[in-house]
């Protein structure tokens, strides 16, 4: 009778750690980030003066994250609401329709815009042979986090299930493909850059050549997977500047610490 009653609680302590374990990698994003608080984020989304308005609905963005449960959905609850603010500040910067004296402040116009305004070319990289251009589309920037280049719609598409080489203007009229593809970049690693979501959870491991370059842990490393090359080794870029302001406005707004390390002044770019 004891070795049954041993037997029992070992398979009940086994279920409930699979339960327990289970919960940790699939956070319900409706926990961490609520309709009224992805509401007080995005004040002005939905403004008529945005081009995206009505465009990046809290239910697409709910949906998007399902496809990738670890997404907020590892480590700490602090941890994770870290995670969460530091993406939500990227796709802010990048969507942005602020100003400085903006109503309610500059950080409180993330998720204004859906398309690149007066793209600069149709950023085609025709030495990309692995994923190559179709003819009479561009890959501007799209989407939350502005998706931009071939070599990124691409792999995108092929991950999320459309043809970004050819519909590469899906990102801009579905907007849960256009949250997918900012979660894809957020967290899918790009040797020899670490993906964004190791970084804000702290897997990651800097390499010499990493240290080499200052590349530390933290915000400003984020800065750097997704626009190092134009804006880190900079002292007191604005663009850099605007992305801390999002992220500390939300840490706020998340009640979880900042960290250190929030710029990217003193980093190398990624080559």
């Amino acid at each position: 009778m004891a070795q049954h009653s041993f037997l029992l609680v070992c398979i009940f302590l086994s279920i409930s750690s699979i339960l327990y374990f289970g919960q940790t990698e699939a956070t319900s994003i409706e926990s961490l980030v609520p309709r009224s608080l992805y509401d007080s984020i995005f004040i002005h989304k939905d403004n008529t003066a945005c081009p995206a308005n009505g465009f990046y609905t809290y239910e697409s963005f709910v949906q998007a994250t399902r496809r990738f449960p670890r997404f907020g959905g590892v480590g700490s609850p602090e941890t994770r609401r870290l995670e969460v603010a530091a993406f939500l500040a990227q796709i802010s910067h990048e969507t942005t329709g602020g100003w400085a004296t903006a109503p309610d402040g500059p950080y409180a116009w993330g998720l204004c815009f859906k398309e690149e305004v007066s793209p600069q070319s149709s950023y085609c990289d025709s030495s990309n042979t692995q994923w190559p251009c179709f003819p009479n589309k561009t890959y501007q920037g799209r989407g939350p986090i502005q998706l931009s280049w071939n070599y990124n719609y691409g792999p995108a598409g092929r991950a999320l299930g459309f043809d970004g080489l050819k519909n590469p203007e899906t990102v801009s009229t579905n907007s849960v493909i256009a949250f997918q593809t900012a979660l894809w970049f957020w967290m899918t690693p790009q040797s020899p850059k670490p993906s964004c979501h190791d970084v804000m959870i702290g897997r990651y491991q800097p390499t010499k050549v990493d240290l080499a370059a200052n590349r530390t842990g933290g915000f400003g490393l984020t800065t750097n997977i997704i626009n190092g090359g134009l804006e880190c080794g900079i002292p007191g870029d604005g663009r850099v500047n605007d992305r801390i302001g999002y992220f500390q406005r939300y840490t706020g707004l998340f009640k979880v610490a900042s960290g250190p390390n929030l710029d990217c002044e003193n980093q190398r770019p990624f080559a």
